[in-house]
């Protein structure tokens, strides 16, 4: 059964937007795309792509007021809101994407920073598939075993010491957050849309368990 654009993927000009949507409607979505405020604040489920620069990608949110209505939209009217890849790190409270400060949605209390080079072996970007390793409890992941792989590409990572809310973590020579989960927020670090049968099942969770 096919439902009426239930989901929102929002559409500030950066992100994989027709994988997720191809994603989307081989489980059975429609989605629509969309930087309407009204269509957002309408939805019953939110995504945020995104690819490139964290700075670059807060701008044309903040330039389209995409920020005000995102906020609004989950904090206030309490829309469940999947981020995906840098669409994660812009729901953090900020970056320091080459060496500079910028501010994020502010949506999770954890900030963005570049991956360490913590060892002679670690290739920046982190590319390919990886395996993760998910609280339990996590909804996004249920259904699913431990030790499950998914589609890298990225060179920074999200950080933060904040217990409330659950965890997904990647070992890359260093143990970083991949995935999280606060009441309605949702981010995972990954691609699900390039993530073959893991990536689908994550998507379908996210759909219908959320």
């Amino acid at each position: 059964m096919r439902l009426n654009n239930s989901v929102v993927v929002i559409d500030y000009g950066m992100g994989n937007i027709f994988s997720i949507q191809h994603s989307l409607e081989y489980l059975g979505y429609e989605s629509i795309l969309s930087s309407d405020p009204k269509i957002i604040l309408g939805a019953k489920k939110l995504i945020l792509p995104g690819v490139g620069s964290f700075k670059s990608a807060m701008k044309k949110i903040t330039d389209l007021g995409l920020d005000l209505i995102i906020k609004d939209a989950v904090l206030v009217k309490k829309i469940p809101i999947l981020g995906i890849c840098l669409g994660m790190q812009l729901l953090t409270k900020s970056s320091t994407e080459e060496s500079s400060f910028t501010k994020g949605l502010d949506l999770v209390n954890a900030s963005t920073i570049r991956l360490k080079k913590t060892h002679s072996n670690i290739k920046i970007p982190h590319i390919g598939f990886d395996n993760v390793f998910f609280n339990k409890n996590m909804s996004l992941f249920k259904g699913l075993t431990q030790d499950i792989d998914f589609y890298f590409i990225h060179s920074y990572m999200v950080v933060s010491k904040d217990k409330d809310f659950f965890q997904a973590y990647c070992d890359y020579y260093q143990k970083f957050i991949v995935a999280f989960e606060n009441k309605n927020v949702f981010g995972v670090q990954f691609h699900p849309e390039k993530s073959q049968e893991n990536g689908l099942r994550l998507l379908k969770n996210f759909l219908y368990k959320t």
